[in-house]
């Protein structure tokens, strides 16, 4: 087999806003390396920071603070997050804003004096939220992209998708990874000093999912084969408000973001019943696990619209004002159909955010030496549940710890390690599989797996459901590997491609259902109906799953307290002292 081999002494994986600010606080750091950013798509065009519309939590007011924000973080974590994690979050998210208006070009609404802006979102007891209007993520991208096409010395691969992290021959290292071209369908195989793994997450095995169909958690998947530990993989966030558009558009799924809510939007039934009191006395302000959990109550009860889903509904704080704080989601509602402003909107629970990931260090580490991870590849920050607005937060914040951390790693790493070649062959024998298999219907399975993960992997778990999940998955996976595509030229193959998705779908999702089955209690986003309690704080655990000869090895590991443990509070004299 022909391989095409480079060489680059950073790799990055993924050109979100982990990855562009790697890129770019590494090529500060150090203007001499060779940096490489290779992404399955369009540089700027593809992943989820773009698709960002909230905003960005950063405590900035001075009636707010980074021991409030903190505090609102493992709360709405439901005390799993890594503690020193969070606390890194809520510290470093205050100079990567000002970086990001400062030096990056981000501009953010601002109050008439001049301050920056924060909205209400769901969760947190500060509005703190800062934004562009409801298109934050656009305005992220684009200016972090533009300093990226200016820099000398960064080499871009769009349409490159990672196939296999290749280990170094005596295995204690990471050597390089396995790439394919997707235009020519030629391998390549990229030897680096470092790489950081920022592919991001895309839970899209659920029937309704807000990112775009290239995501399919390939970072999780070859983290998982490589051996490396998953934490918290049965913590799926959904978004309680998924614009509910019908079965036969892609806009279906795609978020209403928190800032309605925050402004005072209202969730009714297929009963025009506001119905949020009955669940929580946050009403629509409650988290987004909660607020999931209320509209998934009201379609099992039958309280559904047209669709099948609740409505919300913006009129009553006035279409003018409406249209004016969210353009962009009054024109994309406008665009299927639906009156955000002066009507109501469907909407359903759509799998959003993924808090599991792989275990690392608060200098994005991982246990394979050479191997940094960022943004939503990463465990460990958010816990049992993501608030609103720390998302994009934690990308460009621990984005920038790696673009820090990597060129000292290669400074004291100098030499290209040889490769694993049995491995090599091994991956890329993988990849070939579905070409010496007879054509089938791909995208049968793929509506198969959606309804799995939906039906009994979702919102709501129970030990009867998990198991008949994980016995569907593995039907899924074994047709899956019996199932060829028809076209043997490998450019552009979309059809391979897809097949490629499926595969990372279907392991990730096994290990989503195994750790749900692990975790006999309710925590955040993980809700079983046969355990709903959240059990005992003060013995918290998380889940680790990791891949072994025998299959998928799951244990637990308690929660380390390092800043404080439920039942007390936080004093900004006792942090001010450290």
């Amino acid at each position: 087999m022909n391989i095409e081999r480079q060489k680059t002494d950073i790799l990055i994986l993924g050109s979100g806003g982990a990855g562009l600010f790697a890129a770019l606080h590494a090529k500060t750091a150090d203007p001499g390396l060779h940096i490489t950013i290779a992404t399955k798509g369009l540089l700027g065009k593809c992943g989820c920071t773009r698709m960002v519309q909230g905003g960005y939590n950063v405590a900035l007011n001075p009636g707010d603070s980074i021991e409030r924000h903190f505090m609102d973080t493992i709360e709405g974590g439901k005390w799993l997050p890594d503690q020193e994690l969070a606390w890194t979050l809520v510290n470093k998210a205050i100079e990567r804003v000002q970086e990001l208006e400062n030096e990056i070009g981000c501009f953010f609404d601002r109050n008439p004096d001049g301050t920056l802006h924060g909205k209400a979102f769901a969760g947190q007891t500060f509005d703190r939220t800062v934004h562009k209007g409801d298109l934050t993520g656009i305005e992220i991208i684009s200016r972090l992209m533009e300093q990226v096409w200016a820099r000398p010395g960064i080499e871009k691969l769009e349409e490159h998708r990672a196939l296999g992290l290749i280990k170094s021959a005596d295995g204690k290292s990471l050597a390089g990874v396995l790439m394919l071209d997707i235009r020519t369908g030629q391998f390549k195989f990229i030897q680096a000093k470092a790489v950081l793994l920022a592919t991001g997450g895309g839970p899209t095995m659920y029937r309704y999912h807000t990112p775009s169909g290239d995501k399919s958690m390939d970072g999780l998947a070859m983290a998982l084969r490589a051996g490396l530990a998953l934490r918290d993989m049965e913590m799926v966030q959904f978004h309680p408000t998924g614009l509910l558009a019908g079965p036969d558009t892609r806009m279906t799924g795609t978020v209403l973001e928190e800032g309605l809510r925050g402004a005072g939007g209202y969730l009714l039934n297929g009963n025009m019943e506001r119905f949020m009191g009955v669940y929580d006395p946050k009403l629509e302000r409650a988290t987004r696990d909660i607020v999931s959990r209320a509209i998934y109550a009201e379609m099992k009860a039958g309280r559904t619209t047209p669709n099948g889903g609740v409505y919300i509904q913006m009129s009553h704080l006035g279409p003018a004002l409406v249209a004016k704080k969210f353009k962009g989601m009054v024109d994309r509602c406008r665009d299927c159909g639906f009156d955000l402003a002066g009507g109501i909107v469907e909407v359903v629970p759509t799998a959003h955010y993924f808090m599991g990931g792989i275990v690392c260090n608060v200098d994005t580490a991982t246990e394979l030496a050479g191997l940094f991870v960022a943004g939503e590849d990463a465990g460990g920050v958010h816990g049992a549940n993501r608030l609103g607005g720390n998302g994009v937060a934690n990308s460009t914040v621990y984005g920038g710890i790696a673009g820090d951390v990597m060129p000292q790693w290669v400074t004291q790493n100098p030499e290209f390690l040889p490769p694993d070649e049995t491995l090599l062959a091994a991956e890329i024998e993988r990849a070939l599989q579905p070409f010496q298999k007879p054509a089938g219907d791909i995208n049968k399975l793929r509506e198969k797996l959606l309804d799995v993960m939906w039906d009994d992997v979702g919102v709501v778990r129970d030990a009867e459901g998990l198991a008949r999940g994980v016995a569907a998955l593995d039907n899924i996976e074994r047709e899956l590997l019996e199932t060829g595509v028809a076209d043997t030229d490998r450019a552009f193959n979309l059809t391979w491609q897809d097949w490629l998705n499926l595969r990372s779908l279907c392991e990730t999702s096994r290990v989503i259902a195994l750790a749900a089955i692990c975790r006999c209690n309710s925590r955040g986003a993980h809700y079983r109906s046969d355990y709903p309690e959240p059990g005992d704080l003060e013995t918290s655990f998380y889940t680790l799953a990791r891949q072994t000869s025998s299959g998928i090895a799951m244990n637990e590991a308690p929660v380390l307290f390092t800043r404080i443990k439920p039942g007390e509070t936080l004093l900004t004299t006792e942090i001010a002292a450290e």
